[in-house]
């Protein structure tokens, strides 16, 4: 007796003839698209420099796919081997928090024993918060600190630095370390007003123990498209061990009334300090001791806290704007999460191997530094990259994931690309830059609707010319 419900198979057989015939069809493409072949041409750039992958998020196997298999250097593209695993084990609804205690006695304004701050390693530990933190500490009538401000980073477990290793530019702010209680990214916003013998400099605020020796002048009769790359900078400790920042240079009549430069000339133990003490002396606050590294007392009451963003807000800030020291942040918050006491930035790779794995998508092509790409040694293949890309399509954070991402031509890092092409704002993609390396991976919306993964990684010393060849792979897939 059949089951109840059956149908006959003649009309199985005309269902599913009739499902085949309703589906869309994904749209024909050559083997090799024209327009990439004559970028590369162009560039000099060989097909055995590069490694491209080409899908639909909805079929089993790749339009293009040629050397997918190579284990080549993403740079930032490997942000999205970071958001994907964060994503994963953290969360969307993970946040970091900033927490001010205390032990001691409260009188007369007076906090008679040592202050507290535990870092929760939040990335995005701005000047405003830490100023709204410290009026919350002003509100609970504490005007004078008599102890020292104890400054609790045990979070992170993290090597020494060396912020020169990379590119021999310490004070770059994207070579800024992670740090349990980092403030700006680890970098300093200068204004600068160029006048007629020189350039008026600012910060605001001025940490405290920071000195400015402006010895920039007004000179030369050149161009001034990029007024900082005109400019050094130097950053020493004086006698007094205080920190002095030095800024040389000649500024040419055509440079623009006014531009911003970031440096990070402080180390985050000296930044955080000196932003501390310059915002709670200008809330009226004193302090007689010392900052001094060390841990919070287990049973010390809770004065005042300051919580992050929630994590997809970091990850756009991240990836629109590919910031290095976030993907520091996050690669040892998953490390410091999983494996507390231990090295966070070794365990936080452990953590994205195992994420990877478990997801199905293969890592023996895979090898992390930092979690940024900012690095000579990091490597994976454009098919974990695709692999990784198509779990996230098929996962509960694919939306925050895409949101994360700069739209082609419209925002972020991609804002310049395909600008005046159809493909503008069709494509959410990162982008990766390093001598002798470009990279692209992302989404792209193709003319028939379909969505397709893209991945794009070269590895040249023409590299710099690729984003002739990006543009012409995101074009020719927005046309699909």
């Amino acid at each position: 007796m059949p089951p109840p419900f059956s149908a006959p198979p003649s009309i199985h057989l005309a269902t599913l003839l009739s499902l085949v015939a309703l589906a869309p069809a994904a749209p024909a493409a050559p083997a090799w698209p024209p327009a990439l072949e004559s970028s590369l041409a162009r560039t000099a750039i060989p097909r055995t420099a590069i490694a491209v992958l080409v899908q639909d998020v909805d079929a089993a196997t790749p339009l293009l796919a040629h050397r997918t298999g190579e284990a080549m250097n993403p740079a930032s593209v490997m942000k999205l081997v970071t958001t994907y695993a964060a994503l994963d084990q953290l969360g969307p609804t993970y946040t970091w928090k900033t927490r001010i205690v205390t032990e001691a006695p409260i009188r007369n304004g007076v906090l008679q024993g040592d202050l507290y701050v535990i870092g929760g390693g939040d990335p995005r530990l701005s000047r405003e918060r830490l100023w709204l933190l410290l009026r919350e500490l002003r509100s609970r009538d504490i005007r004078h600190i008599e102890g020292n401000v104890v400054t609790d980073r045990r979070f992170f477990q993290l090597p020494p630095h060396d912020p020169g290793a990379f590119d021999q530019r310490p004070l770059r702010p994207y070579n800024a370390p992670a740090d349990a209680l980092n403030i700006d990214y680890g970098a300093l916003p200068l204004r600068l007003v160029p006048s007629a013998t020189g350039a008026e400099v600012s910060i605001d605020p001025l940490p405290a123990g920071l000195g400015l020796d402006n010895r920039i002048r007004r000179a030369g009769t050149g161009p001034c498209n990029d007024p900082s790359a005109l400019l050094t900078a130097d950053s020493r400790e004086d006698s007094n061990g205080n920190s002095v920042l030095t800024l040389e240079g000649s500024l040419p009549p055509a440079c623009p009334p006014a531009f911003d430069w970031n440096l990070a000339p402080l180390t985050p133990t000296r930044l955080f300090e000196g932003q501390f003490r310059t915002l709670w002396r200008e809330l009226g606050g004193e302090i007689d001791g010392r900052f001094v590294n060390g841990p919070a007392p287990a049973n010390a009451r809770p004065l005042a806290e300051s919580t992050s963003p929630t994590l997809p807000e970091v990850l756009r800030d991240m990836n629109k704007w590919s910031n290095n020291v976030i993907a520091r942040h996050l690669l040892a918050t998953l490390g410091a999460e999983s494996e507390p006491g231990r090295d966070s930035a070794a365990a936080g790779s452990r953590v994205v191997e195992r994420a990877l794995a478990a997801a199905g998508i293969p890592t023996d092509k895979l090898v992390i530094e930092n979690g940024a790409g900012l690095s000579r040694s990091e490597r994976v293949s454009a098919d974990t990259v695709g692999r990784l890309l198509m779990a996230a399509w098929r996962s509960r954070s694919m939306p925050e994931l895409i949101a994360s991402l700069p739209i082609a031509g419209r925002d972020g890092t991609a804002r310049r690309r395909v600008a005046n092409s159809p493909a503008a704002g069709s494509a959410h993609i990162k982008t990766g830059t390093l001598d002798g390396v470009r990279s692209l991976a992302g989404y792209v919306q193709g003319a028939s609707g379909h969505r397709y993964i893209v991945v794009l990684l070269i590895n040249h010393p023409n590299a710099g010319a690729g984003r002739e060849v990006q543009d012409a792979l995101l074009e020719w897939v927005a046309g699909l």
